[in-house]
């Protein structure tokens, strides 16, 4: 009998460009975001402490008057 390793059950994050985001309304890109598969936004004020921990399927906003000022992955 031969036993398959399980897969993964993790789907692969969207491929997009992060700095695709920078200058877009913080609306806008969230919607933008969601439509190209992102399970995950998250918005920030600049200088935010947040914990590093790696999601996939997150992107994030640095977002400075309704505006987004700086976007990773993760």
């Amino acid at each position: 009998m031969r036993f398959m390793s399980p897969t993964s059950r993790t789907p692969e994050p969207p491929r997009d460009a992060p700095e695709s985001y920078v200058g877009l309304a913080a609306e806008g890109a969230e919607q933008l975001a969601r439509t190209r598969g992102w399970s995950v936004v998250r918005c920030l004020p600049p200088g935010s402490i947040i914990t590093m921990e790696y999601l996939s399927g997150r992107i994030n906003f640095e977002v400075e008057d309704g505006t987004v000022t700086r976007c990773w992955l993760g």
